[in-house]
């Protein structure tokens, strides 16, 4: 991905036609969105109304008077239109179409596609109220990049202009200009011929200039002159002329205009943020395939040695709770890490950076997904067991993503791609809806991670985005509309109670962190959010015995393993009384008990949520709810019944995760580490579920 950025300094633009809204917009679709916004002379905003997009109407000043602002993108020879509203007689250009529009406090963003390639244009006006020159500076930024969305290569040439209009309110007026070709850096500059000091029309300036300028890198061109004429020679050359009309006149008569284009030369698809191709971390160390080989044979003895160390130590800490809670532990291990890459960057020099670490985990017996957050979640005891570390690495990925402002959705991504190792994000927002889910997970890791450390670096790095996935919660969490949880196999459900569990938990662990950066108000809102609705989540979630908690609202006669409660004793939130992890839980398993295990969502062999009428279990939400019963008979009941299933004999694959709790026969996953999706049929049916093997551990997390 290559990008172009051009400085501009004063006023505005008009609206054109208006529509319903066919693309995401985040947090919402304002009346106006600031484009190049710094003084009230430089204050450009695109006219939204019901929904325009960037192409759909000309920027216009903030007093709704038109500002001259056009560009142009040129794929493999077709021109799209992709700022303001041009007409340019003689020539044939399509419109992009818009995908997204997102806006924070410093910047607006769009993603518009051109046929086989999306192009981001970002308008950054900066806020530096701390530093008194920067604040001061009258420029705001407009940055242009361009990815292939079909993994092919697109040559593509990239162009903008702004009119005259931007220097008066009467377009009458005569303007003259001048440009710098040469040096690192091309500008236009334009000012009235017959500038009057500190006076206003119609609220913009008449003294003063507006400079437009770009970095005069490879393939940079130029040209003023009419509207028409510049834009033309863009849209049928895919280049600028080099040329300067000196005919000076008014604003209105054959609108002046100075233009800018780069050639980007070949595109290709888009990572995060842009392609990177990472390398394994040993290859730091290790020279040539020979030198590691050598290496790791002449390190046995002392692999032998630490391994068996580590052994002992998992045995002992496992043991503690029970032999067959160790034995499940021990097969679980190598399985979870089995399924990650550890991988460092490479400087612009060459160099391995060691300090840049992502850890990359595949979504196996499924589809292959990249560090999907609701596998990474039920693994991550593991890490948290093993190596704290590891799960920022597995965070930092998906935070440093998002955070690019790539993705378009308010809450928490999916995965970092649909095809390992293809990390390539989901720009359109397309990737596997779990919103309550995704985003309670993302906030509860972030913060087990600096509880279990003591380092804050993410939450002080991404705080925006861990609070923008706590805003959602609080509209979506407490009754979480229809949609699909981690449990994806069994369908979307609305009103979840153990999908609530999981957005309360993530509101209240988005407390203790601002309470840890030492935002205490807003640590005492979200405390009290979370403490109120658990006192409405439980007059939702019981049944009308009181005996046990439901599998959605309104549902006396369902129930469901609500496993989900595990974070509120991770993070020691304390949300939840004892009367829920009591009473209602522990009292009520022994009679939902199979041969096996106990059914996830089934209150008989009949009575379950899924359309399959089989009694089945997970194992890992099933060792993660051992891990919360207050009866160690309980807990020791429902460990005994995944050992008893992982040793029965009837399968001969590696560790699953989903079984009939009945027969105790595996019903599809393979080999899976922590939670990841994979598919099986019965019949006609086919459905997907997630497995991890990781969540074994969670006993010892606590």
């Amino acid at each position: 991905m290559r990008s172009w950025t051009y400085l501009s300094s004063l006023l505005l633009a008009s609206a054109a036609g208006v529509q319903a809204i066919t693309w995401t917009a985040t947090p919402f679709n304002p009346a106006s969105i600031p484009l190049a916004v710094r003084t009230p002379y430089l204050s450009a905003w695109l006219p939204q109304g019901a929904g325009a997009a960037l192409n759909d109407a000309w920027p216009t000043f903030w007093t709704g008077s038109t500002l001259g602002w056009a560009g142009f993108v040129k794929v493999d020879g077709t021109s799209y239109v992709f700022l303001g509203t041009p007409a340019v007689s003689g020539t044939t250009f399509s419109k992009a179409v818009q995908k997204s529009s997102k806006f924070t406090s410093t910047q607006s963003i769009f993603v518009l596609s051109a046929g086989p390639v999306d192009i981001t244009v970002t308008f950054l006006s900066p806020v530096e109220p701390t530093d008194l020159v920067k604040q001061s500076i009258p420029f705001s930024y407009m940055a242009v990049s361009a990815a292939a969305t079909d993994g092919k290569s697109h040559t593509v040439q990239v162009y903008s202009d702004i009119s005259a209009e931007w220097v008066s309110g009467d377009v009458g007026l005569t303007v003259n200009w001048n440009s710098t070709t040469s040096g690192a850096i091309l500008t236009h500059q334009v000012q009235l011929s017959s500038p009057s000091v500190f006076a206003e029309n119609s609220d913009h300036t008449q003294y003063g200039s507006a400079f437009y300028s770009t970095t005069n890198t490879v393939g940079a061109t130029y040209q003023t002159g009419s509207d028409v004429s510049v834009r033309a020679a863009f849209i049928n050359n895919g280049k600028l002329a080099n040329t300067l009309d000196t005919g000076f006149r008014a604003i209105n008569n054959n609108w002046p205009v100075f233009g800018l284009a780069h050639d980007l030369g070949t595109i290709t698809t888009a990572t995060v943020p842009c392609t990177q191709n990472r390398n394994l971390y040993f290859l730091s160390s290790f020279p040539t395939s020979a030198s590691v080989i050598s290496s790791f044979l002449g390190d046995y003895s002392a692999a032998l040695s630490r391994a068996n160390t580590f052994d002992a130590k998992v045995q002992t800490d496992a043991g503690k709770i029970s032999a067959d809670y160790a034995a499940v532990v021990a097969l679980s291990i190598r399985q979870a890490f089995a399924a990650t890459e550890l991988t460092v960057s490479k400087t612009s020099a060459g160099a391995f950076n060691t300090t840049d670490v992502i850890l990359f985990m595949k979504e196996i017996s499924s589809d292959g997904n990249v560090n999907t957050v609701d596998v990474i979640f039920p693994a991550w005891p593991i890490f948290l067991y093993t190596n704290p570390n590891l799960g920022k690495y597995l965070l930092e990925g998906l935070f440093r993503y998002q955070a690019s402002g790539q993705y378009p959705n308010k809450w928490s991504v999916h995965d970092l791609g649909a095809s390992y190792p293809k990390a390539l994000g989901h720009n359109d927002g397309k990737d596997e809806k779990m919103p309550v889910e995704e985003s309670g997970n993302m906030i509860i890791m972030a913060l087990s991670y600096a509880q279990k450390t003591g380092d804050s670096s993410h939450l002080q790095r991404y705080t925006t985005l861990l609070d923008q996935w706590t805003q959602f919660l609080i509209t979506d969490g407490l009754i979480p509309a229809d949609q699909i949880s981690t449990d994806d196999f069994a369908g979307s459900l609305a009103n979840q109670t153990n999908l609530a569990i999981k957005g309360i938990v993530g509101i209240g662990a988005m407390a203790q962190i601002q309470s840890l950066l030492g935002n205490t108000a807003k640590s005492s809102n979200y405390s009290a959010i979370a403490t109120s609705y658990v006192t409405q989540w439980q007059k939702f979630a019981t049944s009308t015995t009181g005996a046990h908690l439901t599998l959605s609202y309104g549902d006396p006669g369902s129930w469901g393993l609500s496993y989900n409660l595990y974070g509120d004793k991770l993070l020691k939130l304390n949300l939840f009384p004892a009367a829920v992890y009591n009473e209602r839980k522990s009292a009520h398993f022994p009679f939902l008990s199979k041969s096996e295990g106990l059914n996830r969502n089934c209150m008989t062999h009949s009575e379950c949520r899924s359309t399959l009428d089989t009694p089945y279990t997970k194992s890992d939400w099933q060792i993660w709810t051992a891990a919360i019963v207050t009866t160690t008979a309980v807990r020791d009941t429902m460990i005994g019944a995944v050992k008893k299933w992982v040793s029965d004999g009837q399968s001969n694959a590696p560790f699953g995760d989903l079984y009939d709790t009945v027969s105790g026969a595996a019903v599809g996953f393979r080999a899976r580490p922590g939670t990841m999706h994979f598919y099986f049929s019965i019949g006609s049916i086919t459905v997907t579920f997630p497995l991890v093997v990781g969540g074994h551990l969670a006993l010892l997390t606590l």
